[in-house]
Formats: structure tokens, C-alpha cells, sequence
């Protein structure tokens, strides 16, 4: 019996499979998977209009620390996954791909912004989930709060483009993540310190947005393997 499943996965599954753990590793692979269930649960939860007890908690701690100085900046950051930034980051970003004769990488990127803006409308649509009403904020936002479209978008812009520039300019792939990293968090943390998001909407954003990331990159990658095979 255990034989028969060992060649069945040999000569039908693993070749498939084959070239997506190539590209993005077993621990990517891994990752993807315990992020979707964590968003399952979250996803059950939500549904069933349960609350998180965490969610009040953590925001009624975060809050205390707030002063004008951090009001300014926490503003700041928060506007960086505003919309109006966003497009003009996407314009850009895509004049230069495009200028620079990237065309596949354009192509792909511009995927994955829509493919964002879509799951994030959806997905809100889907839950309706109200945001946070804890105290008086300095931001209104009226669309539905699960999940975090901030956290979603930040997590699939700034990362679509700084796997990009790690690409192009590997010497600096580990700055050039970092950097990313800890503006992507600034962003989902400056969205829990204006009030406006719960922490289960911030989870909920960057996981969504993590898998569409990885799925648009492995698209990109297999797509320039395959160029690279018919070259050969």
C-alpha cells in the first residue's frame, strides 16, 4: 500500500509540485500554509461575529501611549498605505519597469496591486465587520473593517517591489528587506494606534496579503523559467 502511494506521488504529484518547491522553498511552502489556517480561524470567528477579547485589550493599552508628536507621525506613516499614495507609488513604480525594458515584471506587478484591491474589497464586503469606536479619532474611515486594507496593500506594494529591487541588487536584498519589513509594520501599527483597525484586522491583512504576494512572485518566477528554458 505504501508503495503503491510512493509511486503515485513519484510519477504524478511531484513533477507538478516539483518546480513550486523549487521556487519557493519548503519553508515558504510551510509558511503559506500555517498563515492560511490562522486566517481560517480568524475568517470562523468573524463570521460568527465573535469577539476577540485581545482586540479591545491591546488597543486600550496601545492608546495610552499617545501623544501629538506620535499623533504626527503615526499620521504620517498611516498615509504611505493611503490610497492616493498608493496609486502614485503604482504609477511610478510601473513608469520605471516599463522604462527600464522590465515588461514581465510590470505586468506582474500591475497583477498583483489589482488582485490586492480586489480581495481587500471583497473580503470587507464579505465579513462587514465594523471598525474600532474605543475613543475619539483623528482619522474617519468608512468602509468595513476586516480586513486591514492597509495592511493588505502595504504588504503586496512595498513588498512586490522590494522582492524587485533584492532581485536586481542582490548585495543589498537583506537591507533592502529589512527596510521593508519595518515599514510594512509601521504601517498596520499606525493604523492600531489611530484607532481605526483591530489587531485581527492588521493579522488578517498582512496574511491575505502575504499569500496573493507569493503567488504573483511565483507566477514571475516560474514564467521566467520558462523563458529561460525556451531560450535554451
Amino acid at each position: 500500500m505504501i508503495r503503491k502511494i510512493s509511486n503515485f506521488w513519484l510519477r504524478h504529484i511531484h513533477p507538478r509540485l516539483a518546480p513550486l518547491i523549487a521556487t519557493i522553498g519548503i519553508v515558504g511552502l510551510t509558511s503559506c500554509l500555517l498563515i492560511l489556517f490562522v486566517l481560517a480561524q480568524l475568517a470562523e470567528e468573524v463570521l460568527e461575529r465573535d469577539a476577540f477579547r485581545f482586540d479591545t485589550t491591546f488597543l486600550l493599552w496601545l492608546h495610552q501611549f499617545a501623544n501629538p508628536n506620535l499623533d504626527n507621525l503615526m499620521l504620517f506613516i498611516t498615509n504611505l498605505g493611503n490610497p492616493t499614495t498608493v496609486v502614485i507609488v503604482v504609477g511610478i513604480n510601473l513608469l520605471l519597469l516599463w522604462w527600464r525594458r522590465y515588461r514581465e515584471e510590470a505586468r506582474f506587478f500591475l497583477l498583483a496591486c489589482l488582485g490586492a484591491f480586489i480581495l481587500n474589497t471583497g473580503l470587507k464586503l464579505f465579513f462587514s465587520k465594523p471598525r474600532p469606536e474605543l475613543w475619539h479619532q483623528l482619522i474617519s474611515e468608512k468602509s468595513f473593517s476586516f480586513p486591514s486594507g492597509h495592511a493588505l496593500g502595504s504588504m503586496v506594494l512595498y513588498g512586490f517591489i522590494a522582492h524587485e529591487l533584492a532581485t536586481h541588487y542582490p548585495r543589498f536584498a537583506k537591507l533592502i528587506y529589512s527596510l521593508t519589513v519595518i515599514l510594512i509594520a509601521a504601517i498596520g501599527i499606525s493604523r492600531l494606534y489611530l484607532g481605526v483597525h483591530w489587531p485581527t484586522d492588521i493579522i488578517a491583512g498582512y496574511g491575505v496579503g502575504f499569500l496573493w504576494l507569493m503567488i504573483c512572485i511565483t507566477m514571475l518566477k516560474l514564467q521566467r523559467l520558462r523563458q529561460g528554458n525556451s531560450v535554451d
